[in-house]
């Protein structure tokens, strides 16, 4: 019965989404906008909480991850015109190695050490597109950035970009969960749990720590790749502090250690300021008191680990979340 109530909500998920470009497209423009946002917030959320709801590491330089990625995408796509195609597992890869190089010097740090140094290493990338004017033409941004072409047809509206970041998405969501619900996913739940359990029990910390970072900067490079096609500009401004911080707050709202609370948290924090836009004076005081009352009354998020209940091989029991 369970698995039939699953399958069912599944096709009925999935038959909305697949209709949602028809509904909103023709309506409303803007909307369309804001749900491909919703995307690629939830794809960096999700990689994100690879990070800290996993593996408990404290990360505040996320936006540097999707920066990397995004001028990696379009450098690639301006001065050597590669296809988008190619170019999105590019900066993937390459977003990812930064990852790694980042995780190497700082898994020995915890807390709001780590979230000092990642915070001072996502200002250091934003300076360096600000200041290496030569390759990223500092503010100017980089213009022209070309859209993914497909069989001869290139993509011209946002129906053809909400399609390709919904299966972005799917694909994050698959292959993260694919990950956290592995061994590999049980150990970085032990090592957040009690490290020096894991370490007693042969876990080695270090190893998936870096792991973690390099998963999450993975697929933020995906995030960055898309949302410099897509925009077709990108300058300095888009990857800043305030970025991290938003990722972050996606996480928590969400909930940490569960991926679909990612994509919830992104939902909310995506769809609420533009809901409040018609209150623009108080828009950012009411938006900041209803997460500090969400953090008072529900700390764990809005779809907490509560809801990913897993078994000891890491599998989900019947009835249980991601």
């Amino acid at each position: 019965m369970i698995k039939l109530k699953r399958k069912l909500a599944f096709i009925i998920i999935a038959a909305l989404l697949l209709i949602l470009p028809v509904a909103i497209g023709q309506w409303n423009d803007f909307w369309m906008h804001v749900i491909i946002m919703i995307g690629v917030f939830s794809i960096l959320s999700m990689g994100l909480n690879v990070i800290i709801g996993y593996a408990g590491q404290f990360a505040l330089g996320h936006a540097a991850f999707y920066g990397i990625g995004a001028y990696t995408a379009a450098l690639l796509m301006i001065h050597l015109e590669l296809s988008f195609w190619l170019v999105l597992p590019l900066s993937a890869i390459i977003t990812a190695v930064f990852g790694f190089l980042l995780a190497l010097p700082v898994i020995r740090l915890r807390g709001d050490y780590l979230g000092i140094v990642t915070l001072g290493f996502g200002e250091i990338i934003r300076l360096i597109f600000v200041n290496w004017v030569d390759v990223t033409r500092g503010p100017m941004g980089l213009p022209g950035i070309s859209a993914p072409t497909i069989f001869g047809y290139t993509f011209s509206g946002k129906i053809e970009y909400y399609y390709l970041i919904l299966i972005l998405v799917v694909i994050t969501y698959i292959v993260i969960h694919k990950i956290v619900h592995s061994g590999i996913g049980l150990n970085m739940l032990t090592i957040r749990e009690d490290e020096r359990l894991a370490e007693a029990i042969g876990i080695r910390p270090n190893k998936y720590k870096i792991v973690a970072f390099t998963i999450g900067a993975f697929f933020a490079g995906i995030a960055g790749a898309f949302w410099a096609t897509y925009i077709s500009y990108i300058s300095p401004d888009t990857f800043r502090y305030l970025d991290s911080v938003n990722i972050l707050a996606m996480v928590i709202l969400g909930g940490s250690g569960n991926l679909a609370g990612s994509i919830l948290g992104a939902t909310i924090l995506v769809v609420t300021p533009e809901l409040l836009r018609y209150v623009s004076e108080y828009r950012m005081l009411l938006l900041g008191l209803a997460i500090v009352l969400m953090m008072i009354f529900k700390p764990k998020g809005f779809w907490g680990e509560k809801h990913r209940k897993l078994n000891f091989y890491g599998k989900p029991r019947k009835g249980g979340g991601n």
